[in-house]
C-alpha cells in the first residue's frame, strides 16, 4: 500500500511540474503574483523533480515488484511510473513553441469584408501606401506575424 501511494505521489508531482506552469502561464487570463510566482519555480525545476520522480517511482516498481501483491497493485505502479515518465518528459518541451508558433503567411481580406468587431484592437502597419491590420484576438495566439508589406518583409509582434 506504501509503495502504490508513494508512487502516486510521484507522479502527481512529476506531472504537476508540467501541468502548473501550462496552467497558469497561459494568454487572456489574470496572473496573480503568487501563482506565477510558484508556476515559474515549477518551471525551472520541474525538469530535475520531474526526473527524480520517475526515477524514484523507477525504483519502487524494480526494488518492491515480488512484494506488491496482485496484478492489480503491479499495475497500479506501473501506471504511476508511465505518468511520471511522461510528466518528465513533458517538463522538458517548450510548450508555449508549440502553441504560439509564428503565422508564416497571413491571409487578408478587405476591411469592409473582415469579420474584425469594431471594439476589436489591432495591430496597424503602413508601408509605401500599403496598409495591413492584424487583430490582436488572432496574433496573441501566435504573437508573431512574418508577412510582406509593400515588398519589404516585416515582423509584427507585441
Amino acid at each position: 500500500m506504501v509503495t502504490r501511494l508513494l508512487a502516486f505521489f510521484c507522479a502527481l508531482v512529476s506531472l504537476a511540474c508540467f501541468a502548473v506552469p501550462m496552467y497558469v502561464i497561459r494568454p487572456f487570463r489574470h496572473q496573480g503574483a503568487t501563482e506565477l510566482s510558484v508556476a515559474l519555480l515549477a518551471k525551472q525545476i520541474g525538469p530535475a523533480l520531474s526526473i527524480a520522480c520517475a526515477i524514484v517511482a523507477l525504483t519502487l516498481l524494480i526494488t518492491r515488484w515480488s512484494k506488491l501483491g496482485g496484478w492489480i497493485s503491479r499495475a497500479a505502479v506501473i501506471l504511476a511510473l508511465l505518468v511520471a515518465t511522461g510528466g518528465a518528459y513533458m517538463a522538458r518541451v517548450n510548450i508555449y513553441e508549440r502553441m504560439f508558433h509564428p503565422l508564416g503567411i497571413p491571409q487578408f481580406q478587405s476591411a469592409k469584408d473582415s469579420h474584425v468587431d469594431k471594439d476589436d484592437m489591432v495591430i496597424a502597419v503602413r508601408l509605401n501606401g500599403v496598409s495591413r491590420a492584424y487583430p490582436i484576438r488572432e496574433v496573441a495566439y501566435h504573437h508573431v506575424v512574418n508577412d510582406t508589406v509593400a515588398g519589404e518583409p516585416i515582423v509584427s509582434t507585441y
